[in-house]
C-alpha cells in the first residue's frame, strides 16, 4: 500500500521525473489491473455509491449497488480501450507502438479522475470531477514513452483524449 501511495504522490506531483520511472518498469495487464486500477478504480464507485444511496437517499440499495460494480467494471474496460486507442494512434504522430507504455499512460493519466472521485460523496460537489482533466496534462507529459516527437505530443495528448471522451459517453449512457 506504501508503494501506491508513493506511486499516486509522484505520478500528481513530478510526473516529468515519474515518467522515465514507469517507463522501466513492466507494462504487465495483471499488475498495473491488481495493484493499481482495482484499489484506485474503488474510490469513485464508492464515493458515488454513498453519494448516492446514503447521502443523497435518491437511489434504492440494489439499483445504487448495481450501478457502482458496473461503473467498476467499466473502469477496466475504459483503461484498456484507451490503451489500445494510444497504441493504435502511434503511427500517426510518429511514435512507435508499444502496448505496454501505452497502458501504463492509460493506467496512470486516470489517477486524478479516479482520486477526484471522492467527491461523489457529496452529490453538490460531484463538478469537482472536473480535477480530473489533470489527467490530460499526466498523458501528455508521459507521451514521450511511446517515442513521440516533442513536438506532436500535444497533439497526441488532444487526439487520445478526444478519442476516450466517445467510450467514456457511450458507456455513461449504457
Amino acid at each position: 500500500m506504501e508503494q501506491l501511495v508513493e506511486r499516486v504522490k509522484a505520478i500528481l506531483l513530478t510526473p516529468q521525473t515519474e515518467w522515465p520511472v514507469i517507463a522501466r518498469e513492466p507494462g504487465e495487464v495483471s499488475l498495473l489491473f491488481t495493484r493499481y486500477v482495482a484499489i484506485l478504480a474503488l474510490i469513485p464507485a464508492l464515493a458515488g455509491f454513498i453519494g448516492m444511496f446514503l447521502v443523497g437517499s435518491y437511489v434504492r440499495f440494489m439499483p445504487g449497488l448495481m450501478t457502482a460494480i458496473v461503473s467498476y467494471v467499466m473502469t477496466f474496460v475504459l483503461v484498456y480501450v484507451v490503451a489500445l486507442i494510444v497504441n493504435a494512434l502511434a503511427p500517426t504522430f510518429d511514435a512507435q507502438k508499444n502496448f505496454p507504455n501505452a497502458l501504463k499512460l492509460s493506467v496512470y493519466s486516470y489517477t486524478p479522475l479516479w482520486l477526484a472521485g471522492i467527491f461523489l460523496i457529496v452529490p453538490g460537489l460531484n463538478f469537482l470531477l472536473v480535477l480530473g482533466f489533470y489527467g490530460f496534462y499526466l498523458l501528455w507529459v508521459g507521451l514521450p514513452m511511446m517515442g513521440v516527437p516533442r513536438y506532436r505530443a500535444l497533439r497526441y495528448a488532444v487526439f487520445v483524449t478526444v478519442c476516450a471522451l466517445v467510450p467514456a459517453i457511450v458507456l455513461a449512457i449504457v
